[in-house]
C-alpha cells in the first residue's frame, strides 16, 4: 500500500491499528523495547504519535483521523516497518513502571530488571531506605535508574556515571524533567576514574554485557542502539571484571554492588569461581542480577 492509498482508505484509529498489526506481523518485526507483541507495539506507537493517553484506547478507537494525523501515523509506521526503528526512538519515550523517560538513539532503550527491585526499595537488601545517603548508578545511559534510585532512597545523593557524553546529555534531560538537579549528579567517567576515593552505600550497574556471539546475531531493532552500551567482549564480562576489581574501594562498610548481566549467569560463575554472589529474582526475571557485599568483594580479591 502506498502512502496515498493509506491516506485514502484508512480513516479511523481502528483502521490504522488493524493495518499496523498486520504489517508488523507480516514484516516479522522484533519486539523487545517495551512490548513483546505486534498488538501492544502498534497501540503504543499510534497513541503516542497522536498524543493520546496510553491507557485510553477504547475511547478513541473509532475516532476519524485528520489528514495531518494520518500523515504523521503513516510516517511513524514507515519508520517502524521499513527502518526497523524501535518505537521508543520514534516517539522518544520509554517506560519503567510508571516512570516515563525521554530517549533517542544516543542511549539504549531502558529495560532493566532493577526497576522492579527499586520499586520495593531494594528490600530486603536495604533494610532502611532512609538510611541510604549515597548511591551510584554506574553506566547510567539515559539516567533512568538514577532517577528511580532518587525516588527509592529519599535521603540519598545519587551519582550517575557514564563514559558517553552523548548519553549523559540525555540523562541530564531526564534528571531535570524529574526535578532532581542537585540530587542526581551526572558524571562523565570511565567507570570509577572520576570518583577516586569516593564511597557509596550501594552501587547499581546495568553495564554492557552482550557477548560477541550475541552481538553478531542481534535483530535489526537492536542495531540502532549504541554499540558502546551493548558489546562487552567475547564472554560479555569485560566491564563486569573491572567493576568487581574496583568496587570494594568505593563501598561503605556494609555496602554492596548489584550488577545486571542478562542471560550470562553461566559466564559469571565460570569467570569468578568462589565469588560469593547472591543471585536476585524479580517478578519477571530469574538470576539476571547478582549482588556482592563489600566484605565478600575484599575476600575474593585476597584469594584471587
Amino acid at each position: 500500500m502506498t502512502a496515498t492509498d493509506a491516506m485514502d482508505e484508512l480513516k479511523t484509529l481502528r483502521d490504522w491499528l488493524r493495518w499496523a498489526v498486520s504489517r508488523f506481523t507480516e514484516g516479522a518485526l522484533f519486539f523487545g523495547h517495551g512490548t513483546d507483541n505486534a498488538w501492544d507495539e502498534a497501540i503504543w506507537l499510534l497513541l503516542a504519535t497522536l498524543k493520546l493517553p496510553r491507557d485510553r484506547l477504547e475511547v478513541f478507537i473509532d475516532a476519524r483521523l485528520t489528514k495531518a494525523e494520518r500523515l504523521a501515523v503513516w510516517q511513524a509506521l514507515e519508520q517502524r516497518i521499513a527502518r526497523r526503528l524501535p518505537t521508543a526512538y520514534i516517539v522518544q519515550e520509554a517506560w519503567l513502571g510508571d516512570f516515563r523517560f525521554y530517549v533517542d538513539e544516543r542511549v539504549i532503550v531502558p529495560r532493566s530488571y532493577f526497576a522492579e527491585l527499586l520499586a520495593e526499595g531494594f528490600s530486603p537488601w536495604v533494610a532502611d531506605v532512609g538510611g541510604v545517603t549515597s548511591a551510584l548508578d554506574l553506566c547510567t545511559g539515559s539516567g533512568c535508574l538514577a532517577v528511580l534510585m532518587a525516588h527509592a532512597f529519599p535521603n540519598a545523593q545519587i551519582d550517575a556515571i557514564d563514559l558517553s557524553p552523548a548519553a549523559l546529555a540525555v540523562a541530564k534531560r531526564n534528571i531535570a524533567d524529574y526535578g532532581l538537579n542537585g540530587i542526581v549528579q551526572p558524571i562523565e567517567s570511565d567507570l570509577f576514574t572520576a570518583v577516586a576515593g569516593k564511597r557509596y552505600d550501594l552501587i547499581l550497574s546495568n553495564p554492557p554485557y552482550v557477548t560477541a556471539e550475541a552481538m553478531a546475531a542481534l535483530p535489526m531493532e537492536y542495531r540502532h542502539e549504541p554499540t558502546l552500551a551493548l558489546a562487552a567482549g567475547e564472554d560479555g564480562l569485560d566491564i563486569v571484571r573491572r567493576l568487581l576489581a574496583e568496587a570494594a574501594d568505593h563501598l561503605n562498610t556494609g555496602g554492596f554492588i548489584a550488577i545486571e548481566v542478562g542471560h550470562n549467569r553461566e559466564q559469571v560463575d565460570m569467570a569468578f569461581p568462589g565469588l560469593a554472589a547472591i543471585w536476585l529474582d524479580t517478578a519477571s526475571s530469574e538470576e539476571k542480577i547478582f549482588l556482592v557485599g563489600d566484605e565478600a568483594l575484599r575476600d575474593y580479591a585476597r584469594t584471587h
